[in-house]
């Protein structure tokens, strides 16, 4: 007995999307999508359609609407404006572009409201040391559909791990979004990588849930198979950022059919439109003979912009219907609390597995702190050995600080994470800083404490446990520190190279300006003293591991007349000019207001940029008119 298929046939589904209608139906518990007159420009390169003194267009006056239960597809050759169309109704276009034009959300121009809507990118952003169930697990907090049991246990896989096939991190990717069941969902090439079963496997399953959700989906894809494509209720066709068919999908044939331009006998609709419109490969030479004769090229101009001119007046000619409806409401989420859980433990199972994180910086660490054990063997107690104790705390609280930026493109890739996930509304900024906050700080505890040991005592420095635990104390919180720091850092710059470079140059700077290359007194005033060192972290760490280690002890005193010792005020206050007023443990306080300060800025970075990006797409559109 054979079992039947959990999917609907292709003919079945087809029966069930035709409802008669060119307009678009309205649930008021769903998302009316329109966009009317959309024009999205950029700078003018000299390259693209269209291109004048007000930049180049992408989309040109496009109209269009997307419904309830129903996907749209977008389709058209590449660089005919899919992803840009997409990115605009989702308001991911960059702050340079100017958006012209009206979209409305039922009716009424306002924002998407904050999880409402999901985005899935073209590329997979994924955990690569999760598994397909952590990751689904993590980003959602709900159960695991049937269909990925089999490779639920796989990890995602990335540089240092094989995992799973591109075409599989598509099906994570869809998977995540799709569970938080949004009202808006879009997609960008959801099926790429995928071979035809899976592609119709994961759309025949987004059909599924549009239609028992109500959900709104908008996709852009790239020559879909016909059963694919049968299961699309409305087509939107882009060719040089301009419409050139928009109406039901099934209907689409008839369009081309009236223009001249019918499709073939047993030719798959789906590449049949792209085709005629393609402007890149319309020369005479390049159509071979057996294409016109089996009618690929029939009653086809030479020249594809008439094919395209023809078919976006003709599309001009008709019109769609548009109906206003209720406010979106903001969809509800998880706690705060229940947010920062998730992320700290999610965040902790990345570092964990992600060798490249904290492990491969341990192992330095290691080598370093034996290196300098080595040097610094067994440090004798005389006046010669002041130099040397102050130029090994030195050196372990500057380079143990300074190679934290070799974790900078794993906190990237986090990033890159949280990029996406935000703007799909999993969870807020505030989540994020404490989750990353947390997960990291057993880490950095672990890479403080034994380096600093196997450093502490090859030296033989200040006997005792409490002087060891505040040595390690002060280099953990220097580490937590300059985390800090590069997070700040990589939130202001585009790629990681360059953070990598800024954020060595910012720790070098301050090294510098710490009072022991040069003494405060040598400074120059201007900028180096004022402000650089009393700004320079590497100065408090100094100061708290100096007054620690030389409290208690007395060494003698070596060309000089007097006392046969020195006090630890002379060693402090003459030898290294540090001020003796306050305490280490105030040093320490400044060092945990840095780490405090540093995390606050990173958060109001991210917290303005969000601001900011409508904003400047706001003020380049009022001050520039329609091109």
């Amino acid at each position: 007995m054979e079992m039947e298929s959990p999917l609907p046939a292709p003919n079945e589904l087809r029966k069930r999307r035709q409802r008669g209608s060119f307009g678009p139906s309205y649930t008021e518990t769903g998302v009316l999508l329109t966009w009317e007159d959309l024009w999205v420009t950029v700078p003018s390169s000299g390259i693209g359609s269209s291109t004048d003194n007000n930049g180049r267009a992408l989309l040109q006056g496009l109209n269009g609407y997307a419904q309830t239960s129903e996907i749209l597809a977008i389709m058209g050759p590449s660089g005919s404006g899919k992803s840009t169309l997409l990115d605009a109704l989702a308001g991911r276009l960059a702050s340079n572009t100017r958006q012209l034009g009206s979209i409305k959300v039922n009716g009424r121009k306002q924002a998407l409201a904050f999880r409402t809507s999901a985005y899935v990118t073209q590329d997979d952003t994924l955990t690569t040391t999760l598994t397909v169930k952590e990751t689904v697990y993590y980003s959602a907090v709900l159960q695991l559909p049937e269909s990925m049991t089999k490779a639920m246990n796989t990890r995602i896989g990335g540089w240092s791990s094989k995992g799973l096939s591109g075409g599989q991190k598509r099906r994570v990717s869809v998977c995540k979004e799709i569970l938080t069941r949004p009202k808006l969902l879009f997609l960008d090439e959801p099926t790429s990588g995928l071979d035809s079963a899976a592609s119709y496997h994961v759309m025949a399953r987004i059909l599924k849930l549009t239609q028992q959700c109500g959900m709104t989906v908008i996709a852009s894809i790239h020559l879909p198979s016909s059963e694919v494509f049968a299961l699309f209720h409305n087509l939107c066709l882009l060719s040089s950022g301009k419409t050139v068919y928009f109406g039901r999908a099934s209907t689409a044939h008839e369009f081309f059919a009236f223009n001249g331009f019918p499709c073939p006998t047993l030719q798959n609709p789906s590449d049949h439109y792209p085709r005629t419109i393609y402007k890149d490969f319309d020369q005479p030479s390049l159509i071979e003979d057996e294409d016109i004769e089996q009618g690929f090229v029939a009653n086809k101009p030479a020249n594809a912009d008439e094919v395209i001119n023809i078919l976006v007046e003709s599309y001009k000619s008709s019109q769609f219907f548009q109906q206003e409806g209720s406010v979106l409401k903001s969809g509800s989420q998880a706690s705060f609390l229940t947010q920062s859980f998730v992320l700290t433990r999610r965040s902790f199972v990345n570092m964990n597995r992600d060798i490249g994180y904290y492990w491969l910086r341990l192992g330095i660490y290691v080598s370093l702190c034996l290196c300098i054990g080595m040097i610094f063997y067994d440090i004798v107690h005389s006046f010669g050995s002041i130099q040397a104790r102050g130029a090994m705390l030195m050196f372990v609280a500057s380079l143990l600080t300074i190679m934290s930026v070799g974790g900078f493109p794993s906190f990237v890739e986090d990033m890159m994470i949280f990029g996406r996930e935000r703007f799909n509304g999993h969870y807020g900024v505030a989540a994020f800083v404490v989750g990353n906050t947390l997960s990291s700080m057993p880490y950095l505890l672990i890479i403080s404490i034994i380096p600093g040991a196997i450093a502490y005592y090859l030296v033989g420095l200040h006997k005792g446990l409490e002087h060891f635990l505040f040595f390690v104390l002060v280099i953990f919180v220097s580490v937590m520190l300059v985390e800090s720091l590069m997070m700040v850092v990589e939130s202001m710059v585009p790629n990681y190279l360059l953070g990598i470079i800024i954020g060595a140059g910012i720790q070098g700077t301050m090294t510098l300006n710490a009072g022991f290359f040069r003494l405060p007194s040598d400074l120059p005033n201007l900028f180096w003293k004022y402000p650089m060192y009393y700004i320079a972290f590497h100065r408090y760490a100094n100061e708290g591991l100096y007054k620690y280690e030389f409290e208690g002890l007395s060494f003698p005193r070596d060309q000089c007349s007097g006392s046969s010792t020195i006090t630890v005020e002379e060693i402090i206050e003459k030898i290294w000019q540090m001020p003796m007023g306050y305490s280490k443990w105030i040093d320490l306080a400044v060092l945990f207001r840095m780490v405090v300060l540093y995390r606050l800025m990173f958060f109001g970075i991210i917290k303005m940029s969000e601001k900011l990006k409508p904003i400047l797409r706001s003020f380049f559109s009022a001050n520039n008119g329609k091109p």
